[in-house]
């Protein structure tokens, strides 16, 4: 077990409150990371496409991963080939969302 001081963190995510414990100094991280996943599902949701806070977190967390995969391919250390499968099932995902149908995963 860590000797690292923990913090209890309280974070504000679509008008829904969750509770994190964390190293103290990792809590402006975890505020920060927070605060963006908020803005990314408020605009998700706000686009009026996405209904349904669960298939909001999926396309919020699809859109960062790509996102992050972007970026590593840029510094010659991404894998090319989960790139395109990260890109496939957010297509996916997209035109299910389009025609209103459920998608299996």
């Amino acid at each position: 077990m860590s000797d690292t001081p923990a913090s209890r963190v309280s974070v504000r995510i679509l008008e829904k409150e969750y509770q994190f414990s964390c190293a103290v100094d990792e809590r402006a991280a975890l505020l920060d990371a927070a605060e963006h996943l908020n803005s990314d599902m408020k605009k998700i949701r706000d686009s009026g496409k996405v209904i349904g806070l669960d298939r909001i977190a999926v396309m919020a967390a699809l859109n960062m991963a790509n996102e992050l995969l972007k970026a590593r391919g840029r510094d010659g250390s991404g894998d090319s080939e989960l790139v395109q499968r990260v890109r496939l099932l957010r297509e996916r995902v997209e035109a299910s969302l389009e025609r209103g149908q459920q998608l299996d995963l």
